[in-house]
């Protein structure tokens, strides 16, 4: 999707600073009793972390998905003065980060409030702002954010600590337990396999189940980024389908522009399988590993197809 971060509306921000009696200041809040079980309301800029957020929090959160539609783009994403209200109220608030959803940020600090969690993605994991924000796919960084979910929903409510650890015991042995097969899977049987892809979505998953990612890193940048590619870099991605030196060409679904439409029609008349994989949670999509696992599997089919293994 394009990189094309908008300044937040005025009125957005206003409507915001509405809530917090037009001051930016810090306001002092007493803090709630800790052997009171409450639930907590846990705002996502995007529905690929909330979806894990209500995994974690369970019965005792009530998690609000800004970007939850696949035709929303979040790099561009025009707040409302609903959102700015939900990120307001929010005990926690859950983004990405790393340039992909500054409009969430610029409204979380349009309305400090110290009662409030923000949980920013990239700051968790440390990157340089230039990083590939796509840290969903990473799996790694996703164990990293589920720790730390869990570690902030038991500071924010004490009294069911014992609730969110059962919560992230469960998430992780059973809930990603499909998701954790695949990628095993993957990795035992297709280790070292050479594989396009249109943008760096897929560079992050990659590494984790051992393929080789061949398409050059300058084009997969400029594809995420909604700029030009280099011809450079259209010339050798065209060898490499020609010469059938990648086995799979993967393409995000929801960013086929026309040079990636050109590219799997060249892959598919070349008899290479091609697989597709979106940035946000298609519709029907139950749950972040629901999705990823079967996108997962599409792929394993498409490695079998094309190394007969």
């Amino acid at each position: 999707m394009r990189l094309k971060c908008r300044a937040v509306c005025a009125f957005v921000v206003c409507g915001v600073l509405a809530l917090a009696g037009c001051s930016t200041g810090s306001s002092s809040t007493t803090p709630a009793d800790p052997s009171i079980s409450r639930v907590l309301d846990v705002v996502a800029a995007e529905n690929f972390w909330g979806s894990i957020a209500a995994d974690l929090g369970g019965k005792q959160v009530r998690v609000t998905n800004i970007i939850n539609s696949p035709n929303a783009d979040p790099h561009d994403y025009e707040a409302t003065a609903a959102d700015g209200r939900a990120l307001a109220s929010a005990n926690l608030v859950l983004v990405n980060g790393l340039g992909y959803d500054t409009w969430a940020s610029k409204l979380t600090a349009a309305n400090p409030n110290p009662a409030r969690t923000l949980l920013d993605v990239g700051n968790l994991l440390a990157l340089p702002a230039d990083a590939n924000p796509h840290r969903w796919y990473n799996p790694a960084d996703v164990a990293r954010v589920v720790d730390q979910l869990t570690a902030d929903y038991k500071e924010l409510d004490p009294a069911d600590a014992d609730y969110f650890d059962q919560q992230n015991v469960a998430f992780q042995t059973t809930a990603l337990a499909a998701y954790r097969s695949v990628i095993a899977d993957i990795r035992t049987r297709y280790a070292g396999t050479a594989v396009g892809a249109s943008e760096s979505i897929f560079a992050m998953l990659a590494p984790a189940l051992g393929l080789d990612l061949i398409t050059p890193p300058s084009f997969l940048t400029a594809i995420s980024q909604g700029a030009d590619a280099t011809a450079a870099d259209k010339k050798r991605i065209d060898e490499q389908i020609s010469s059938r030196a990648m086995k799979v060409y993967l393409y995000n679904a929801q960013n086929a522009t026309p040079d990636i439409q050109a590219q799997v029609t060249a892959a598919e008349a070349e008899g290479i399988p091609v697989s597709a994989i979106t940035e946000t949670l298609p519709a029907g999509a139950q749950s972040w590993q629901q999705w990823q696992t079967t996108q997962l599997v599409a792929l394993r089919d498409a490695l079998a197809k094309a190394t007969g293994k």
